[in-house]
């Protein structure tokens, strides 16, 4: 290197340097980029897409061309600047080069181009991708020897090549991905999305209406009394019932009921004859199955029934659509903004019937939904008791206050939420 000038020594060292600089952006781009937007773009047929889905389709091979090629590079970035800097600083500058070079390829070979291909991983791969093609032909041999070698090395220490982490998604890292696209999903659709995701995770038991609160018609009753109790109902289907709810018949649907009464047959004999059968759900059935399960039966509400066969509630396909869309207008049920009251000092009054899971999704609390639905039979199964009212305990972080007991049931608590308890203690 003698017969060479230190002016072309500088531009050679410069264009190493920015050599290593594609290579190590290259590498940094094609790593980033959103491998589900790639397909995406794979099947529209973008060409830049297509090239990258190929070298990214042996990683191994494209990491080991990238890495020789940047090596190299800097090898010779070295011994071209060891010469520049002997020739100032004599045997010292060899030492000075190490340093300075060292810096200089951090900042621009290093940190800048990977920084770059980190924030725009499309702009960086997709033109990178027709050189690094290139490349991979003309020393294909050499990579695939590299390759060879370091596969080799992997087998010794009992890791296969052909492992490779898999880029499906959970459901919960599906639920992370919709709640960070604010920017291209409006917030009502998000929830949508999140809603169906959901579905899984809930259970028949936590939307139905429990058998406490079904309303029916005893058709051992005085006719009159019946036809009062149907034209008043504020549902489009009725059970009909004998004694009680146990000894269920089926539903009636008002449509059957007024077709009836146009005609003038409107008699508890043709009541009886116009009963549809009602559909069985076990209790634990997820909501995601249970909504296949509606459509395939062409039912719209169901029983819920436990493993004795006792009735535990009623769903209907509202209720379960309700979980994706939010609540109707015409819902008949309580929302948690009915059952929950808040007080001057900031605590909460709430019905001891409320569902926790509504509870929870409304107010942002996080009482424990693995147990009891309601709050009543969540206090109920701490204390193991009855309680009295004036009651005060601990749930999960949050102070309860058993305002109201009568027939056998917690008719109304008093929660106060932590921040507030937090802000009393600090006041």
């Amino acid at each position: 290197m003698d017969s060479i000038s230190t002016s072309t020594l500088f531009s050679i060292l410069g264009v190493l340097i920015l050599i290593s600089a594609y290579f190590s952006g290259s590498e940094t781009g094609m790593m980033s980029l959103n491998r589900y937007r790639l397909r995406h773009l794979e099947k529209q047929k973008h060409k830049g897409a297509k090239r990258v889905s190929k070298l990214l389709d042996k990683p191994d091979r494209l990491i080991g061309l990238i890495l020789i090629g940047n090596n190299l590079v800097n090898v010779f970035a070295s011994l071209v600047s060891g010469v520049i800097f002997a020739r100032y600083f004599g045997d010292a500058g060899i030492f000075y080069a190490g340093l300075i070079l060292t810096l200089v390829i951090l900042i621009f070979a290093e940190v800048t181009p990977k920084t770059l291909a980190a924030l725009y991983p499309e702009k960086v791969a997709f033109p990178s991708s027709i050189i690094l093609s290139l490349l991979l032909k003309l020393l294909f041999p050499f990579v695939v020897a590299v390759n060879w070698i370091t596969n080799g090395f992997l087998a010794i220490l009992g890791i296969s090549s052909e492992q490779r982490e898999q880029h499906s998604l959970s459901t919960e890292e599906l639920k992370t991905v919709v709640n960070e696209s604010s920017a291209l999903l409006p917030e009502r659709d998000q929830n949508m999305l999140v809603g169906i995701l959901d579905l899984e995770n809930v259970t028949v038991e936590d939307i139905m209406i429990p058998r406490s609160e079904l309303v029916g018609i005893d058709i051992n009753e005085d006719w009159k009394k019946i036809q009062k109790q149907l034209t008043q109902s504020n549902h489009t289907r009725v059970l009909l019932y004998r004694d009680t709810i146990d000894d269920v018949v089926g539903y009636i649907h008002m449509r059957d009921a007024l077709r009836l009464l146009s005609k003038n047959q409107f008699t508890k004999a043709t009541l009886l004859r116009a009963v549809r059968e009602l559909y069985f759900i076990p209790e634990g059935t997820p909501l995601n199955v249970q909504l296949l399960k509606f459509q395939h039966a062409k039912e719209r509400l169901g029983l819920v029934v436990d493993e004795y066969g006792d009735i535990q509630g009623l769903v209907t396909l509202e209720d379960i659509l309700e979980e994706i869309v939010g609540d109707f207008t015409t819902t008949m049920t309580p929302t948690p903004s009915e059952e929950v009251h808040q007080q001057p000092d900031g605590s909460y009054l709430v019905d001891g019937s409320a569902t926790i899971r509504d509870i929870n999704k409304e107010m942002s609390w996080d009482l424990p939904t693995d147990g009891p639905k309601t709050l009543n039979g969540l206090i109920i199964e701490y204390l193991e008791d009855i309680p009295q009212a004036k009651l005060s305990v601990r749930i999960a972080g949050y102070p309860v206050e058993i305002v109201d007991v009568s027939d056998n049931m917690i008719k109304t608590v008093r929660i106060m939420p932590e921040h507030i308890l937090r802000q009393s203690h600090e006041e």
